[in-house]
């Protein structure tokens, strides 16, 4: 086996499609189990048993990943949440009302809301 393919370039791309499966699938288990399920049919098609012990390697890997990525959208969207209702606070002449849900970590505005980007990282 490559040595490069098996500590840089295996790892990167790991970490990548992990952020990317994050946020499609909302889930830390489900990338984590994608990537397991992944690394378990490479393994017997393309590598010998031994790569294993790698693809357990890569699959907790992932599962960090998708964990810190959800904490990053999480305290990303606190933020914002926060950011928002202190401008409504402090102008409150343009009549916007925010409804906050903290279950789902997003508002809702019956004015306008500027278009900022809330990260969505709670459950649906």
């Amino acid at each position: 086996m490559n040595t490069l393919l098996l500590l840089f370039a295996l790892p990167v791309s790991t970490i990548i499609l992990s952020i990317v499966f994050q946020k499609i699938l909302r889930s830390p288990l489900l990338v984590a189990a994608t990537f397991f399920a992944i690394y378990l049919i490479v393994t017997y098609t393309a590598f010998d048993s031994s790569f294993l012990i790698y693809a357990i390697l890569y699959t907790i890997l992932a599962y960090v990943t998708a964990i810190l990525t959800r904490l990053i959208c999480q305290i990303k969207t606190r933020y914002h949440l926060y950011e928002q209702q202190n401008e409504i606070n402090s102008n409150n002449n343009n009549g916007a009302i925010a409804i906050i849900n903290e279950n789902q970590n997003n508002a809702t505005f019956n004015g306008n809301n500027n278009g900022r980007y809330i990260c969505r990282s709670g459950r649906r």
